[in-house]
């Protein structure tokens, strides 16, 4: 718990923070700040759900959530970290491979859309037209995966923390 509480940012420092200000008096409640179980979990759920599905704004969203939930604000915070400028580009790549899948569409490179290419497109259009492609197929994948790893994530530090709670008290009772 002490390692958790460590790592997890001070209450000092997400007050401090400029694009949590306007949370103000709601991030006075101690429930908030407190290290429990269900807390913990979702906080780290609801960090996991905005790092993943929304690339910009991750913070202010997960802590406004936390707050509305009822759950830890530090742990919501950093978590959202799951994205960073290390795994962006495996996390989209995998985001926009399981949207492609989901909609049925083939192996490879992004679909085109229904117009073909005419002869004197230059490089902006050919670019634009190829993101175009890829916007379905990765909304629906981050949509996934999302909700996938913040579900996944909350029952397994719930797990996490049963074990370690029923692996203290059998070693107190040796």
């Amino acid at each position: 718990m002490k390692r958790l509480r460590d790592w997890m940012p001070s209450a000092e420092t997400i007050r401090a923070n400029r694009w949590l200000r306007w949370l103000g008096p709601a991030l006075q409640q101690p429930r908030l700040w407190h290290v429990s179980r269900r807390g913990v979990a979702l906080g780290m759920a609801l960090g996991f759900f905005f790092g993943l599905l929304i690339p910009l704004a991750q913070i202010p969203l997960s802590a406004a959530a936390a707050v509305a939930l009822r759950a830890n604000v530090p742990a919501a915070v950093a978590s959202t970290l799951v994205t960073n400028p290390l795994t962006f580009g495996p996390v989209y790549y995998a985001a926009w491979r399981v949207g492609s899948a989901l909609l049925g569409e083939p192996d490879g490179a992004p679909a085109a859309p229904a117009e073909a290419p005419a002869a004197d497109e230059n490089w902006w259009r050919a670019t634009t037209r190829r993101i175009l492609g890829v916007g379905k197929p990765l909304l629906l994948g981050l949509t996934v995966l999302a909700t996938g790893v913040g579900i996944a994530t909350y029952f397994l530090v719930s797990a996490a923390w049963r074990v370690a709670v029923l692996w203290k008290r059998h070693r107190r009772r040796r």
